[in-house]
């Protein structure tokens, strides 16, 4: 039997700083890499176990705070001081969840005091030194209160949550993608066909990596186990693979872009889909990308530089307002990647089950909706319009789409016919965490109908 991982108090801070960061950028994935490259951390030994604590701490966050109120005698979390919350978040799973001992309790509780008081008041530090203490003696214990938190404990997941998803797919096939959502995917990478071959990708990462396979269901996608110093890799610094999920891949490959098209992208940062959108095109023709997050932004211009795609136009701008910058009808093909709940990527984001709200749904469906009603407004007559979100909910998938082919008269919805589930109207399709082994996405393609002349 493995032994447990010895924390010491380096490693706590780490973590600290790690969580603290998750709360400020999103994905978590990218804040825990921030913060072990500036800790020194990734890609050593200790980068492994850390990465694994920082999940678990993800993926319980919800429960976890449950347990910090009830501690604290808060209210809220967020009325804690940010390095006091992140310390707490890391202690209670450390000493309710995790197999970790500690490598020396005493030493890390005062250097992990001391740290907290020079990053917020003394009284923090004080504060969470009597807390661990009592963590760790063992006479602090919690049982969940009512209903909706034992059911919270059992899945992990927003009661309200929980509830829609039985509802949508009966509990058999719920607790199935609650399972799903609890295991650890294999990372994802798309092979950019101008810079190398699939082969070429498989040759070089053969022997540096455990379970390498293709993926089943879309070209040139690339999936094995974790970690991967995505830094220090000359594949990905060439810009020859591309950080893509299966499903998200498989976007760009049914709007079916072709080389000389004029493509308009609504919410194209952090460029993934953009990119492939002007793979596909070969670097030749117009891509427009719309994005309001200036961040996802230079992320996105980074990806393209990277990958040799030089056919974008970049607007830091609404999508909804793009068809008074670029004018009706200019587009022979349009992408609505649209903001979401983004559940179906639970999974690989662990801490967004517990930033959903549910009263952000009809808003996120509104949002969706214009959208679309801009998009349609840029074709041209004939021109195609593919609606996919990383949602799982109905309200953010078919009925946007019901509400589009019931409200705006000259589109019609086409079939998509695999290679994953058809969804719960005809013509759209699901890619789902539990059966197809990605994230969720929904895909809808819309067409702009050719008015006929009287």
């Amino acid at each position: 039997m493995k032994e447990p991982y010895k924390l010491s108090a380096e490693d706590f801070i780490v973590l600290i700083e790690a969580v603290r960061r998750a709360e400020e950028i999103k994905p978590s994935q990218q804040a825990k890499r921030d913060v072990f490259r500036k800790f020194k951390v990734l890609g050593t030994s200790k980068d492994p176990p850390l990465t694994a604590i920082f999940y678990r701490i993800m993926k319980r966050l919800g429960v976890i705070d449950v347990i910090i109120k009830d501690l604290t005698g808060v209210k809220n979390t967020l009325l804690l001081d940010p390095h006091l919350r992140s310390a707490l978040r890391v202690a209670i799973e450390v000493n309710f969840f995790s197999n970790v001992n500690y490598y020396n309790f005493a030493e890390l509780r005062n250097k992990v005091s001391a740290y907290l008081s020079t990053r917020a008041h003394p009284y923090v530090g004080m504060f969470f030194w009597e807390l661990i203490t009592k963590l760790k003696e063992g006479s602090y214990r919690y049982i969940p209160k009512s209903h909706e938190e034992e059911l919270m404990f059992k899945y992990l997941l927003p009661s309200w949550y929980i509830n829609k998803m039985i509802n949508l797919l009966g509990i058999n096939v719920a607790e199935e993608l609650f399972d799903s959502f609890n295991k650890k995917p294999k990372l994802s990478v798309r092979v950019n066909t101008l810079k190398a071959t699939v082969d070429d990708v498989v040759r070089e990462l053969q022997g540096r990596v455990k379970g390498l396979e293709l993926s089943k269901y879309v070209p040139n996608v690339i999936k094995f186990e974790g970690p991967f110093n995505f830094d220090k890799s000359n594949l990905f610094k060439a810009g020859k693979i591309i950080i893509q999920e299966e499903a998200a891949a498989l976007a760009s490959i049914i709007l079916a872009p072709k080389p000389g098209d004029v493509v308009v992208d609504l919410c194209a940062a952090p460029g993934g889909k953009t990119q492939h959108i002007g793979e596909l095109m070969r670097n030749s023709g117009l891509i427009y990308a719309f994005d309001v997050d200036e961040y996802r932004v230079e992320r996105m211009r980074e990806l393209l530089r990277r990958t040799g795609i030089s056919i974008v136009k970049i607007y830091i701008e609404d999508g909804r307002k793009a068809p008074k910058v670029l004018g009706d009808e200019i587009a022979d093909k349009v992408l609505v990647d649209a903001p979401c709940t983004s559940d179906g990527t639970i999974a690989k984001n662990p801490e967004l089950r517990w930033r959903m709200l549910e009263e952000k749904i009809p808003k996120f469906a509104q949002l969706q909706y214009e959208l679309i009603r801009a998009g349609i407004k840029l074709l041209k007559p004939g021109g195609r319009l593919l609606y996919t979100t990383c949602s799982l909910l109905k309200e953010e998938c078919e009925d946007v789409v019901t509400k589009v082919l019931n409200k705006i008269r000259n589109v019609r919805l086409l079939n998509i016919d695999g290679p994953y589930d058809k969804g719960f109207i005809e013509g759209v399709m699901r890619a789902w965490p539990h059966r197809h082994g990605t994230i969720g996405f929904f895909y809808a393609l819309l067409e702009k109908e050719v008015e006929q002349k009287p």
